[in-house]
């Protein structure tokens, strides 16, 4: 929505279709908000809007305590887009900004740092340093109110390079000090912090915006689970999915529940929910990354009313559509590992993580390894296809990463000798998050763009298409 007066009628209307999307800030409180927001709507002359919530604080307005603002799933545009602000995006929610500065971000877009700041300033209102300065802010109000870390430690786990800045950035951002932020937590997470060492986990709620099924994505993790690096357990409707993740500071283990959870209050026929997580991490540095991770495996920041309102107008898609709303596209925790499981199968997959595989210093049930890195791959196995596929991988000939360049790496697939268009397809598909994927055979109709991979999705749901 970017007609200003269509923006005032969905906080008018307390839209949740649009959390994410845009927040609104009210200049006589201070305040800034989701669309959403339960309170009082404000007067049209007195709110401002603005693209991310970095841009909202950078203009002095703090998050509102009611509505949570920081907590909203994010916008579905930065996982659809494929241009420098989208790849950007992906990046900085990816950790990027705060383990190689700007300088690292613009180096992995091919810009210099001054043209990327210039961009993101230019069309969100904030440039990286702020856009990551807002995600370290709700990374810290995470962990001071699930866990009981001391203050020191959870500032640096955050990711501020100092007390001081932890400190002046909680006021700014929440207009509490770290010790009232965490006093102001939920009763579930004051009950989580009882324990003083995130060994139990950090209870996060994964939020996502409008209906959500979550059925599909768990039959398809399911199917396709590899033994040592992940595994479900329960029935259907209750299940549980766990995983080993490599993390640029250490490990994690995360588990993810299938029910998902809805808001007891809210407009709209489906006002969002979110699906219940734990994570175990070696370093509290990557908690950050590590959910973003998640997100994109469950493909949380999609948004389920544009895909469905197109998808459903199409008199073939319309009945499975209207069956499943809100279907998902899932993507991968880890991009290089999907595409050589893409590649090899589920069971030569399993073979290769107990060959190759690291052992986890603390193993937890069956989880006991993380998937083999392309380069111990393209060295142990350097013939064929898989050794050409890891070979690229690790010398960067084919990058798949949050912030890939989507053009280039289909390009760079294509010329993987043996890689066949249909397991390219899939990579692209899962490994990128590419939301307009066909792969070869019948030709999809283009009143399917852009989301044809959604619409494949919906095929395979009804049994109409196989697994691969």
């Amino acid at each position: 929505m970017t007609d200003e007066d269509s923006r005032y009628e969905a906080v008018r209307s307390r839209d949740a279709r649009f959390d994410g999307a845009f927040f609104f800030a009210v200049e006589t409180t201070g305040i800034y908000c989701r669309p959403s927001c339960p309170a009082v709507t404000p007067k049209r002359h007195n709110v401002r809007f603005f693209a991310t919530a970095a841009a909202a604080q950078g203009s002095g307005f703090r998050a509102c305590r009611r509505c949570r603002p920081d907590a909203v799933p994010g916008s579905a545009e930065w996982n659809v887009r494929a241009d420098v602000v989208g790849r950007a995006m992906r990046m900085i929610a990816d950790g990027v900004v705060d383990r190689e500065g700007v300088a690292g971000l613009a180096a992995r877009l091919g810009y210099s740092a001054r043209q990327v700041q210039r961009q993101l300033t230019g069309e969100l209102g904030a440039g990286p340093v702020a856009l990551a300065r807002a995600q370290r802010a709700h990374a810290a109000r995470v962990l001071l109110q699930t866990t009981g870390l001391p203050v020191t430690r959870i500032a640096f786990a955050s990711g501020f390079a100092s007390v001081r800045q932890f400190n002046d950035t909680v006021r700014a951002v929440y207009a509490a000090t770290p010790s009232e932020l965490r006093a102001a937590a939920p009763r579930a997470g004051r009950a989580s912090r009882r324990t003083p060492t995130p060994a139990a986990g950090i209870p996060l709620r994964l939020a996502h915006r409008g209906p959500y099924q979550a059925g599909p994505v768990f039959d398809l993790l399911e199917h396709e689970a590899v033994e040592g690096v992940e595994d479900i357990t329960g029935r259907p409707g209750a299940r549980t999915y766990r995983r080993t993740m490599r993390l640029p500071h250490g490990t994690a283990i995360a588990a993810v529940g299938e029910r998902p959870g809805t808001p007891r209050t809210g407009t709209g026929a489906h006002p969002g929910g979110w699906l219940d997580a734990r994570v175990h991490l070696t370093d509290l540095r990557d908690l950050t990354t590590a959910v973003q991770r998640l997100r994109r495996l469950f493909d949380l920041d999609a948004d389920p009313y544009a895909v469905d309102e197109r998808l459903g107008a199409d008199a073939r898609l319309a009945p499975l559509v209207a069956a499943r709303p809100g279907l998902r596209s899932p993507g991968a925790a880890d991009p290089d590992e999907l595409a050589v499981r893409a590649l090899v199968g589920r069971d030569e997959a399993a073979r290769l993580v107990q060959r190759y595989g690291k052992r986890l210093d603390a193993p937890c049930g069956s989880l006991t390894h993380l998937f083999p890195e392309p380069g111990v791959l393209a060295g142990a196995e350097p013939d064929g296809t898989l050794g050409a596929l890891t070979a690229a991988l690790a010398d960067g000939a084919v990058r798949l990463g949050p912030g890939a360049d989507r053009d280039a790496a289909r390009d760079a697939l294509a010329a993987v000798p043996g890689l066949d268009a249909r397991t390219a397809a899939a990579i692209r598909t899962r490994a990128l998050g590419d939301p307009d994927v066909a792969p070869p055979g019948p030709a999809l109709p283009d009143s399917w763009r852009p989301w044809r991979s959604y619409a494949l999705n919906h095929l395979r749901a009804a049994g109409e298409l196989e697994y691969r």
